[in-house]
């Protein structure tokens, strides 16, 4: 368990597993608890399940926190509360697989963001992985008919997830600032933000006649979201992103399509059609070729062992 949690690759797949499950259960919520209960009642019961935890730290934490409260607003709101909302949201209209495929567009977010804002280099090999997962996007967008990109009519489901996608790409790139606080203090504050700002969307969904309080089957969904995507995932994916950054951390979420189509394909008996399985391979193909890309990086930046000094 030890190696487990200090190798980069272990811990990003298990992270993006955990995704592609996450859309399963977003999609099994659908009819039994609605999208904005889903989302209040995830952070609710993640906070109160952190607290104990976080409780040590939380006088030591806290100045940090205060003193970076803006950075926490924008990452509670937007990279919690935001983003799951929308793409609970966007289940409503689409399938599954789809909306996992979407979030192979996340990199291509992510990278934008590095780049304009930190000024991140990139290596060619790493722009080819990049082409590759945006091909598969396309792929999973036209259907697996490249005609069909010319008179495009997008499921409003596909939209908000890539929506989504977008809004969690830019989370991933503005944590890499977070202060250094323990992680179970720095989940608990997001918690937290993202808890109080569910409840505005609450009260708009019930305005709208929307609202739906869980069932069995909803309550299963909630304790799953709260747990596994809510604590475990995002403290994994910090975690992968200070060990190998956020570019290439990233890269793993293009697993989430992986894992996602095959439990929707189990679980779900959603149709796995040929294009899907292209636009996986694509994804997975530009995974490695983009890792490949910087680790041909690093060996041409190590510094060069003098001549005759081999052996010493």
């Amino acid at each position: 368990m030890k190696r487990f949690a200090t190798h980069p690759y272990a811990v990003l797949t298990f992270t993006a597993l955990i995704w592609g499950a996450n859309a399963v259960a977003g999609k099994l919520a659908v009819g039994h608890v609605s999208p904005m209960v889903l989302t209040m009642m995830r952070w609710l019961l993640a906070g109160l399940m952190l607290l104990p935890i976080a409780r040590p730290h939380l006088s030591r934490d806290w100045p940090l926190i205060r003193r970076h409260k803006r950075l926490y607003l924008f990452l509670g709101v937007a990279g919690f509360t935001g983003f799951n909302a929308l793409f609970y949201v966007a289940l409503q209209f689409t399938t599954t697989i789809h909306v996992a495929i979407v979030q192979a567009a996340m990199p291509l977010f992510v990278f934008a963001g590095t780049f304009f804002l930190f000024r991140a280099k990139v290596t060619g090999l790493q722009l080819a992985g990049f082409a590759l997962t945006l091909l598969g996007v396309l792929v999973t967008t036209a259907h697996g008919e490249p005609a069909a990109l010319l008179h495009l009519v997008l499921n409003r489901g596909d939209v908000l997830a890539l929506v989504a996608v977008g809004i969690f790409g830019l989370y991933t790139v503005i944590v890499t600032r977070r202060p250094p606080v323990h992680w179970s203090t720095n989940l608990l504050a997001l918690c937290v933000i993202a808890f109080l700002a569910s409840l505005p969307l609450l009260v708009i969904e019930t305005a709208l006649g929307a609202t739906r309080w869980p069932d069995a089957q909803g309550w299963a969904v909630v304790v799953f979201s709260a747990v596994m995507p809510s604590i475990v995932s995002q403290a994994l994916y910090i975690r992968g992103i200070e060990m190998i950054g956020a570019n290439r951390a990233n890269l793993f979420v293009n697993a989430s399509p992986i894992f996602a189509a095959l439990l929707a394909v189990l679980i779900l008996g959603e149709p796995l059609f040929g294009y899907h399985l292209a636009a996986l391979a694509l994804v997975f193909s530009g995974i490695v070729l983009a890792e490949r890309g910087k680790r041909a990086e690093r060996v041409a930046n190590r510094p060069k062992t003098p001549v005759g000094q081999e052996a010493a």
